[in-house]
């Protein structure tokens, strides 16, 4: 069944990737991107089925408007992909402020307000997908991620609450959980110098080179194309062994941590409030 996608941050790496698969299958496409020249050779490949905005996710109105624009351009729009983000990696205290404002603004403000411009045309076409491109960093930490960590923590909890209340209408949602993928994502990523204090530390770690990252680009994108396809999407979509093995292993680490405070936990209760009187 031919299929009409939504994409956001489709300059590069998974976004750019994921248009691309989609129109050489036969699909049609709605891409946004900061700067639309950059898919100037698909639109010249693959002609009307590609249909192509400027748009900066920070912007909420003119976010709101292209939104708008793409669903009245098409008859229906079958699959969302929120995927516009980027990475800053560096520990918590040396970031800026603006590193701050703006990486939250993009990777999360942004992503909440999108999905919440899509969901009236959701929801008035009687249904659709909400994919929301998010990371195994979305479940477990690492040093010198935290910013990072906050944005993908933050959409997962969205989306948690999220997918509860627009499933009576027939829109569904996936969670992408993407392991260490070979795109130009960590290139792009800001990395801050460690200070002082915190080199030689768990921060101060010479990054893995993208070549030698276990997850294929390409495998990926197809991976999340065969999950929409499917007539009951996860609402977590785990992409890649490596975090599949480190989800698995912080979420039992965590759960047996709970497990041992199952006593003293019971010790806030009222009951035994009650009985200390």
């Amino acid at each position: 069944m031919t299929r009409t996608w939504f994409v956001t941050g489709a300059s590069r790496g998974m976004g750019r990737e994921l248009v691309e698969q989609a129109l050489a299958r036969g699909d049609r496409a709605a891409a946004t991107l900061r700067r639309p020249e950059q898919l100037d050779d698909l639109m010249t490949r693959f002609g009307d089925r590609l249909w192509v905005r400027a748009l900066d996710v920070t912007d909420t109105a003119r976010l709101h408007a292209v939104v708008g624009e793409a669903f009245a351009a098409h008859e229906r729009i079958d699959v969302v992909v929120s995927n516009a983000g980027y990475g800053v990696f560096a520990t918590a205290e040396d970031l800026t402020d603006t590193q701050i404002d703006q990486m939250i603004a993009t990777n999360l403000t942004g992503s909440i307000h999108l999905a919440r411009a899509v969901l009236p045309h959701l929801r008035t076409q009687g249904g659709g997908l909400l994919m929301q491109m998010s990371s195994m960093g979305g479940q477990l930490t690492f040093p010198g991620f935290s910013l990072y960590h906050v944005t993908k923590w933050g959409i997962e909890g969205f989306f948690d609450a999220l997918a509860a209340e627009v499933e009576p209408f027939g829109v569904r949602t996936t969670l992408i959980e993407p392991g260490m993928v070979r795109t130009g994502f960590f290139d792009a990523a800001t990395r801050v110098p460690v200070s002082a204090p915190y080199r030689g530390g768990p921060a101060d770690q010479e990054p893995i080179p993208v070549e030698e990252m276990p997850d294929s680009q390409e495998n990926t994108v197809a991976a999340i194309i065969r999950a929409a396809e499917s007539p009951n999407p996860p609402h977590r979509l785990v992409l890649g062994s490596d975090a599949w093995q480190l989800m698995t292993d912080t979420l039992r680490r965590r759960l047996a941590d709970i497990d041992a405070q199952r006593d003293k936990a019971a010790a806030a209760d009222i009951r035994h409030a009650a009985n200390r009187t």
